[in-house]
């Protein structure tokens, strides 16, 4: 009984101990988890504490509000902006262009490369305004000209029978017509103070001031251009009769009056000049001619009494006359004795415009005090390159 008792007494003990070793690694455990709890909110408070500044930064203006829309552009775009406010050039000058219209940022003469959105925008306003660009030919070349091969003659031909000997024929003559490129330049002015101002769309001012001068110049040198300096205009070349037409000169067909249309049958010219034009070249023909002209036009009536001027069928379409496209041009000749006031053509086939894509600007901050001057230049040239493929109607009787 008393080993019994003693065994007893001792197996107590340690049953006690193991219970308290077992409490101890639970409150460490515990512990543990409750540290690594604390360190995980501590994270997360951090990373909500980061999303809420980032909103803030996200959602808040930065910049007054009339300047909110600046400097978002492209590299060249920001930098061409600091030259035309300011004539600060450094972020010009380390800078080079990959693109289509433009090869690099400094020229070799002074001045730099408009950035290519404001030079889009006014190569798009010289293309839709009235002027010979909208209908002629217009390539654009890396050169001091452009030059045409024009083929005017016809492969010969000729039947072939099974037993003679096949006999040789005509061959086509090639000529060249070359397209020298000529310097246009416009220069607008603008006080320091304004372009100081943030709020001043500068490019924006630049792009319509140069595309309306340019638009100017361009439109009268394409229709009556001497060729010295600037483009040659296909009204520049020999006029001869219809009927006496050869290659070098332009064709015209009389009006029937000395200084306006035949009294009888005014509409019998404008018949006269449709069907004097060759009929590959009709199909995509078009009238070129001032406003004044157009409005004597635009009465004219055949034998049934009916306009010859009809208007588009179509939602949109503009008003024809027998049929075929006008185009108002301001720089083409009034009515008058001996002027060739109306052409119709193809001027796609008959004009062709070479221009380079580039378009610089050049700051001149001195000449004009307080005023700085934009002094804006390309090259352009022009030519009649297929001469049956336009003819005029001349006010004369014959």
């Amino acid at each position: 009984m008393q080993a019994k008792a003693q065994a007893a007494g001792d197996d107590t003990p340690r049953g006690m101990e193991a219970v308290l070793d077992v409490k101890a690694a639970l409150a460490d455990f515990v512990s543990e988890v409750s540290a690594f709890q604390g360190e995980v909110k501590a994270l997360v408070k951090q990373q909500d504490e980061r999303v809420t500044m980032l909103d803030r930064k996200m959602t808040g203006y930065g910049r007054p509000p009339l300047s909110a829309a600046a400097e978002v552009g492209v590299p060249h775009r920001k930098a061409f902006n600091a030259y035309l406010r300011t004539g600060d050039d450094d972020a010009l000058r380390g800078l080079a262009l990959e693109g289509k219209a433009l090869n690099s940022a400094v020229a070799a003469d002074g001045g730099y490369l408009v950035d290519p959105q404001t030079a889009d925008a006014i190569r798009s306003m010289l293309v839709s305004t009235s002027s010979i660009r909208a209908i002629a030919q217009v390539v654009q070349v890396e050169a001091a000209s452009f030059d045409v091969l024009i083929d005017r003659s016809e492969v010969g031909s000729g039947w072939a029978t099974e037993a003679a000997a096949q006999a040789e024929t005509g061959t086509p003559v090639l000529e060249r017509i070359s397209i020298r490129l000529h310097e246009l330049s416009a220069m607008p002015k603008a006080s320091q103070r304004l372009l100081d101002d943030s709020a001043f769309d500068v490019e924006g001012w630049l792009a319509g001031k140069i595309a309306t001068r340019f638009l100017r110049a361009e439109s009268a040198a394409f229709v009556s251009g001497d060729g010295v300096d600037k483009p040659k205009g296909f009204l520049t070349p020999p006029k001869v009769a219809q009927a006496s037409w050869a290659w070098g000169s332009l064709g015209y067909v009389p009006s029937g009056a000395a200084s306006d249309f035949a009294p009888n049958n005014p509409a019998d010219c404008i018949i006269n000049l449709v069907y004097a034009l060759g009929a590959e070249y009709r199909a995509n023909a078009t009238f070129v001619m001032n406003s004044k002209t157009a409005g004597a036009v635009r009465k004219m009536k055949d034998a049934d009494g009916r306009f010859l001027w009809s208007d588009g069928l179509a939602a949109g379409e503009p008003a024809r006359l027998m049929g075929y496209a006008v185009l108002i041009c301001e720089d083409m000749p009034d009515i008058a004795a001996g002027a060739h006031a109306i052409a119709f053509g193809d001027f796609r086939a008959g004009y062709t415009i070479a221009e380079r894509p580039d378009l610089r600007i050049l700051r001149d901050p001195f000449s004009a005090k307080p005023h700085v001057l934009f002094y804006a230049s390309k090259r352009v040239g022009g030519e009649v390159t297929d001469f049956a493929a336009i003819k005029l109607l001349r006010f004369a009787v014959s």
